[in-house]
């Protein structure tokens, strides 16, 4: 057919001398078609210079006009409508040919419903706007660093610290988010979303992120994919669902891939000339920046990212929670001791009794510490300040009943050594009077109690009796362990130390100016 021809071609080719037939033999096309091409041109006097600077479209329309040009006998939906509508949540191009049929399938022929769904294509890519078929008011956001970065400078030192972007998209109207941070890690990372939540002011049932671990412990391509727990129950306080793009698959996160390159115009280029040498000075311009950014009108589309935002996507987001999220730190695999207590950051938290011996999970806040096994929560406790050690946090209901399951205090030790003798317990007294508060002696003084446990008790009473006729003031566990290995407990005294016959000692002669 004449309309699948390439007639500037056809042109060229008999310019450089080759006969219709060897045009039609050399292209794989139909004479008749070829012939056509040469007889338009010679009815219209076309020539190869008069067509040569043009398109073959143009070619085309010039030789055969108003063919293939037609008018639909279809009615045309309103197509600004349906861009509109189709935004709406639960709203499809199914849903809405079927309204368009039945308002217009009386007065005119209607469309398919395949005819319908390719026009609209057509129509976002001829007027810009972006297609929504994939991309719902209110429904997702997509997040991920930025890979260009920023600095701080230290006034001081005039050293530079590296600061990351973490940005964040709402697909449907492009409204952007950006949070300076110190690092990639764990805490900024969920930080940047609670900041990110208050910005956007609501929340939505879908967060699109990268993979990376912060987030994402593992995508196979085959079965579930391993989130992050603190970064799951993040996403679950704000009602949201963590489903990251596949593996290698930027297009699954096309908005904020688009933005970041966006910021690192409007955000890294335009404050380049500036200098910031605090992170809150650093955070005020950017929201300045990023302000701008989401006013700056849209090129092919009418209105701005925060103009769409604020009439069509924030009165669908959801409200937030009463409460920001808690940033929480998680330890696995902690065992329980045989005094029904988990060590964290040097100090001690009851669990129940029953589950002596069992791995359990952390999970640290600023202000508590929680303890669970499996899904199940088995205690709670307020954080003990980072500054202190040794100390215990228990919950009566926790220990049963006997004295060997309470924690340690000054009181019982005091007790144990008065149970082995009167020179224990003025080791353990001298032991308490050596530090600045008791619980810094509590470690010293155990452990000279505990040598009962390999000794005879009446053997560690002698050792320390030993002990403090010595020089030593305040014996502890290292000075009384060498005393039970020799058995000098037994003896009832420590050998006498050997002389020095090795050195030479000047004179006081020598000092006071004596014969050298």
């Amino acid at each position: 057919m004449v309309r699948k021809i390439k007639a500037k071609l056809v042109l060229q080719l008999r310019n450089q001398g080759l006969s219709g037939r060897a045009i039609a033999s050399a292209q794989g096309t139909a004479r008749n078609s070829v012939q056509a091409v040469l007889d338009a041109a010679d009815r219209l006097g076309l020539g190869w210079d008069d067509v040569e600077e043009k398109s073959e479209a143009e070619v085309y329309a010039a030789l055969f006009p108003g063919r293939g040009v037609y008018e639909s006998v279809f009615a045309q939906p309103d197509w600004v409508r349906i861009h509109t509508e189709l935004a709406r949540v639960g709203v499809t191009l199914k849903l809405l040919h079927q309204e368009y049929v039945d308002a217009t399938s009386m007065a005119q022929a209607t469309m398919s419903y395949d005819r319908f769904c390719r026009l609209y294509g057509d129509y976002t890519a001829v007027s810009g706007a972006t297609s929504r078929v994939g991309h719902k008011a209110g429904r997702s956001i997509e997040v991920d660093w930025s890979g260009p970065t920023m600095q701080l400078l230290d006034p001081t030192t005039g050293e530079r610290r590296k600061v990351y972007l973490f940005v964040a998209c709402l697909p449907f109207s492009r409204y952007a988010f950006v949070e300076a941070c110190l690092d990639m890690k764990q805490e900024s990372w969920l930080r940047a979303h609670t900041a990110m939540f208050a910005f956007f002011g609501g929340s939505v049932p879908r967060l699109v992120p990268d993979n990376l671990k912060t987030g994402v412990i593992s995508h196979p391509k085959e079965g579930e994919v391993v989130l992050n727990d603190s970064y799951r129950e993040m996403a679950a306080h704000y009602s949201a669902a963590v489903l990251p793009g596949r593996v290698r698959h930027p297009r699954d996160k096309s908005s904020t891939e688009n933005t970041v390159s966006h910021v690192a115009t409007w955000v890294i280029a335009g404050l380049r000339q500036e200098t910031f040498t605090s992170l809150a000075q650093l955070r005020l311009r950017i929201r300045e920046r990023i302000d701008a950014y989401n006013r700056e009108p849209f090129q092919k589309r009418v209105g701005s990212r925060l103009s769409v935002f604020t009439a069509e996507e924030k009165p669908l987001l959801q409200a937030l929670p009463a409460a920001p999220f808690e940033i929480s730190t998680w330890s696995y695999k902690r065992k329980v001791n045989a005094n029904a207590h988990v060590v964290w950051a040097k100090n001690f938290y009851s669990v129940p009794f029953s589950h002596i011996g069992a791995l359990v999970d952390l999970r640290v806040t600023e202000t508590m510490l929680e303890v669970y096994r499996r899904d199940e929560r088995l205690a709670s406790h307020l954080l003990l300040p980072a500054t202190t050690s040794n100390q215990y946090r228990t919950n009566e209901a926790d220990l049963p009943e006997g004295r060997s399951f309470q924690a340690w205090d000054r009181a019982r030790i005091e007790e144990w050594a008065a149970r082995m003798g009167p020179a224990t317990v003025t080791v353990t007294a001298k032991i308490f009077e050596s530090v600045f508060i008791d619980e810094a002696g509590f470690d010293a003084a155990l452990a000279v109690l505990r040598l009962s446990r390999r000794f005879p008790p009446a053997r560690v009473e002698a050792a320390c009796a030993l002990a403090l006729r010595g020089p030593v003031r305040s014996p502890r566990y290292a000075h009384l362990r060498p005393i039970l290995d020799t058995g000098q407990d037994k003896t009832g005294h420590a050998p006498e130390p050997e002389p020095d016959d090795g050195g030479y000692v000047r004179g006081g002669a020598y000092y006071a100016g004596g014969t050298r």
